[in-house]
């Protein structure tokens, strides 16, 4: 297969021309949706599930017609896992809203963007006023082809200029009939560029799929090797049930007051929960969005918190963590553990991870859930007797975390060479052919 790539030089002088889109090739062109929807199609041109009464909960069935929603739609795929379904006498009242396999969905109210191509061996699906299909005629127009248009960059802030125009968040129909996408002339080149969109895709829910596979397989070895299910080669010897308080000494944070400018833009690293919750999984934490000066910490109840300690988050959001590289100052937000000598840091990182639930459970029946000092102390941990073993545990712990990480860094730059690959094969710049 032959790629052309359009230079900037070659934009304007050869072979293209100027658009509401921007720089196409001259023999591509724009269209509505309306135009390139089969008329033909038995339900109209492109509809949801407008004018029919929400389906009751007592209506929904265990099999029969699948009934579609929007958080149906799964890597630009129909997801039938979850779904629920509707007897057939009651489908059959259904005027509109009725897809059938092929056509590509569009989730236009509510959650609005999300797209999917229908692929089904029932005879026909419905689809909640969440979405809408689209039926393509299949003389102009390849489905696979539409399901990525409706992901373009042009495409979506056609649909965003409408929803800022509206005060809920949809998209009308007949808004929609009136949204433009890009055509190349032939079926050909359709399919060539959906192709390689899809092979973009494949290697995305591949790498998702494996993603979620380390993932799981983690979460076993940290039950497994956390709670001394699994004991590794080497170690023996019963595991002691210690205090958090005796494991390491807990402190608290504090917040100097901010109508004191001279408290603020010190040189102290000064962590909320959002610098913890910003690290996505990541559990090393060597810098934060605020600090404070020295007369800053003086003047609240934050304290000092050593390097190779955990941050933990203790209010509203429980039981969040961090190993903290450099020293740092929390607000009042958290609890933080400096690990005594006979307890390795990564281990209780770990440990600490595993006792979610717990920790919520010592909030009690509060709105607002805190965990106090003296209860977080108290609450019992079972961890092996040597540093050796607590050890060896954390470094197959990190060793996989290390491979999630790599894993998770591979997974974003396929997402955004897609992106790439969108901005420049649905606007011809680069033409497979």
């Amino acid at each position: 297969m032959e790629v052309k790539e359009a230079s900037a030089g070659y934009l304007r002088t050869t072979g293209y021309k100027q658009t509401e889109v921007g720089v196409i090739p001259e023999d591509w062109e724009v269209y509505t949706i309306q135009e390139l929807i089969d008329r033909n199609a038995i339900t109209g041109h492109l509809d949801g599930n407008h004018g029919e009464l929400y389906p009751r909960s007592h209506e929904f069935r265990e099999s029969g017609v699948p009934y579609i929603t929007a958080n149906d739609f799964s890597g630009h795929k129909v997801s039938f896992d979850n779904c629920k379904y509707l007897s057939v006498e009651r489908a059959r009242r259904f005027r509109k809203g009725i897809a059938r396999d092929g056509d590509v969905l569009f989730a236009h109210n509510a959650t609005v963007g999300p797209t999917a191509l229908l692929s089904t061996e029932f005879e026909y699906v419905i689809l909640s006023t969440t979405a809408t299909y689209f039926r393509c005629n299949r003389e102009r127009l390849i489905n696979s082809f539409l399901l990525y248009e409706l992901q373009s960059p042009f495409f979506v802030r056609q649909y965003r200029a409408v929803m800022a125009q509206s005060t809920r968040n949809q998209v009308p129909i007949t808004a929609q009939r009136k949204l433009s996408v890009v055509l190349p002339p032939t079926k050909a080149e359709q399919e060539a560029i959906a192709g390689a969109l899809s092979d973009a895709d494949a290697l995305i829910e591949s790498l998702e799929q494996l993603l979620a596979k380390k993932r799981h397989l983690k979460q076993g070895a940290m039950q497994q090797l956390l709670t001394g299910k699994k004991r590794l080669p080497g170690f023996s010897g019963e595991w002691e049930v210690k205090r958090l308080g005796d494991v390491a000494d807990i402190r608290s944070g504090g917040t100097p007051s901010t109508t004191q400018p001279q408290f603020w833009d010190g040189d102290i690293l000064w962590c909320t929960p959002t610098d913890i919750t910003g690290l996505n999984g990541f559990k090393y934490l060597n810098d934060t969005s605020r600090k404070i000066s020295p007369q800053g910490l003086k003047s609240s109840s934050a304290e000092m918190i050593p390097a190779n300690s955990i941050v933990m988050t203790s209010r509203a959001t429980i039981g969040e963590c961090a190993i903290n590289v450099v020293p740092v100052s929390t607000n009042q937000g958290f609890k933080n553990f400096i690990p005594f000598d006979y307890v390795d840091v990564e281990f209780l990182y770990y440990l600490l991870l595993m006792q979610k639930q717990g920790f919520i459970s010592l909030c009690g029946g509060s709105t607002f859930l805190e965990i106090g000092k003296t209860k977080l102390a108290a609450f019992e941990v079972t961890l092996p007797a040597t540093k050796a073993e607590q050890t060896a545990i954390a470094t197959i712990l990190s060793d996989m975390d290390v491979e999630l990480a790599a894993l998770e860094a591979k997974l974003a730059k396929a997402r955004h060479l897609k992106q790439g690959m969108m901005q420049e094969l649905l606007t011809g710049r680069i033409r497979l052919v």
